[in-house]
């Protein structure tokens, strides 16, 4: 996936999109273009995997922007997980999966994040729904949580991808 730097003179939304489109794009790319071992690669005693980390990922694009800001039902694979059986099911899940299929449902949720920006528009929109602490955050608050989220699993992600075959870089 080809990553785009974010403009340096744009507005507040536009500039957090473009970050967070950056990131995601990252992502994708490390967890891009290797083979079923190393989709399913862990590194030291941490059970991270590039699989997992995508999967999680696409869990709270959903969970925040479509849920959260946007006050949709949670929609599968989602609604129907036993979170309090396996509160890690999304990490869990994903190693056995197609990483195709694990990549598409990340850029779908993606995809459905990037419209509710659009249709709220304004990074003081409020979300639909309070948080489990009781606020409601805005969608700056969002959206900054969100960058925080995925460049910190991009981390995790660069040190999996060097592990498994050399590869490092943005």
């Amino acid at each position: 996936m080809e990553r785009t730097r974010p403009d340096d003179d744009a507005d507040e939304l536009t500039m957090l999109s473009q970050y967070l489109d950056y990131h995601r794009a990252t992502l994708v790319n490390k967890a891009s273009g290797v083979d079923g071992a190393g989709w399913r690669a862990t590194l030291g005693a941490s059970e991270l995997t590039l699989a997992g980390l995508v999967k999680h990922m696409a869990l709270v694009e959903d969970m925040w922007f479509q849920e959260a800001m946007g006050g949709e039902d949670a929609r599968e694979p989602w609604a129907s997980v036993d979170w309090e059986a396996d509160p890690d099911w999304d990490f869990h899940t994903a190693p056995d999966e197609d990483p195709a299929a694990v990549l598409a449902l990340y850029a779908e949720a993606c995809e459905r994040s990037r419209a509710t920006v659009a249709r709220l528009g304004d990074p003081e929109a409020l979300a639909a729904h309070k948080t489990r602490r009781g606020y409601r955050p805005t969608l700056r608050w969002v959206m900054l949580h969100m960058l925080e989220e995925t460049a910190r699993h991009n981390g995790h992600a660069d040190l999996i991808r060097e592990s498994v075959d050399g590869s490092t870089g943005d």
